[in-house]
Formats: structure tokens, C-alpha cells, sequence
């Protein structure tokens, strides 16, 4: 059988030659784009995975250090042990007060983690940047002082003898 003749106003088809590089060119446009917006996100979940790390280690120096008997030493050590479980490094942590003895009140720990140095890709996203957690945790022993004499301020109310109107 015969294929018919185009006539002059049918539309021509590319020819196959013609079209052979178009995915190539296109791969080169998208390509490019598709791999920013994956280490884009991917740097992104790294920063949100340390930060969140970060406020948990602030948070269980803060434990660590406030427990009796417990070192500023021993408040960093914690800080470091958890943050090394991420294998983040170049941790600046500050433990106040320096000296923590049985009465200290309060326990602050801060850290600060720069990105620069706990980047998985070139840091052309976060240059420069750092990560600061503070948390101040109180004693209980105030409080419990507090309660203490409470009690025995309503002891002694309820031991004292009645006043009759009479």
C-alpha cells in the first residue's frame, strides 16, 4: 500500500534527527535546579536534626549539673556526649555558675554550634551561621524549703489553742 503525498498546508512532523539532543539540552536546564533543591533540603533537615539536638543536650546538662554533688564538668561532659552522637563538633558550651555546689539555685547552660563547621555540603546555604540554645533550670531545694516552713507555720496554727469569743 501507498502512503499518501502530504499536501503543502499539513502540518510537518520534526524528524527524528531533529529532535535527538532536545532531551539532552533539557536535562541540562532541569538538572542543575533538581540537585540545588536536594542538597537545599537536605542541608536544611541537617540544620533542623542539630538544632533539635541541641536544645535536648542543653536540656540534660542543665539535669546533669543540677543533681547534688554534680561538677560543671560534669554538665559539659553530658553536653559533649550528646552532641558527639550527632558528630557535631566545634560545640562552644558555657556552664553558669562555673562552680556548682550543693546550694547553687540555678544551672544555666549555653551552647553555641557553628554551621560552618557541621555542614554536610559547601555551606552556601547556612555561611556563617550558628545555633544558640540557652536553658536556665532551677533547684527544687528552695522550693521545697518553701514548703517546708509552710507546713510548719499550719502545724504550729493547728497546735496553738482556739480563741473562744466568749
Amino acid at each position: 500500500m501507498r502512503r499518501p503525498l502530504r499536501s503543502a498546508d499539513s502540518p510537518a512532523r520534526p524528524s527524528r534527527t531533529r529532535r535527538q539532543g532536545a532531551a539532552a539540552v533539557e536535562f541540562a536546564i532541569v538538572a542543575p535546579l533538581l540537585f540545588f533543591f536536594f542538597f537545599a533540603a537536605f542541608e536544611f533537615c541537617r540544620v533542623a536534626m542539630i538544632r533539635h539536638t541541641a536544645d535536648n543536650a542543653v536540656y540534660e546538662a542543665c539535669r546533669a549539673g543540677i543533681i547534688p554533688g554534680a561538677t560543671a564538668l560534669d554538665a559539659q561532659a553530658e553536653a559533649q556526649r550528646i552532641m558527639a552522637s550527632l558528630g557535631v563538633n566545634n560545640v562552644n558550651i558555657s556552664i553558669t555558675p562555673s562552680s556548682i555546689v550543693r546550694e547553687t539555685p540555678e544551672i544555666t547552660v549555653r551552647m553555641e554550634v557553628p554551621l560552618d563547621a557541621n555542614s554536610f555540603v559547601p555551606n552556601q546555604f547556612v555561611a556563617g551561621k550558628s545555633i544558640i540554645r540557652e536553658l536556665t533550670l532551677r533547684s527544687l531545694k528552695k522550693r521545697i524549703n518553701q514548703f517546708k516552713e509552710e507546713i510548719a507555720r499550719y502545724e504550729a496554727r493547728a497546735d496553738s489553742p482556739t480563741r473562744s469569743g466568749s
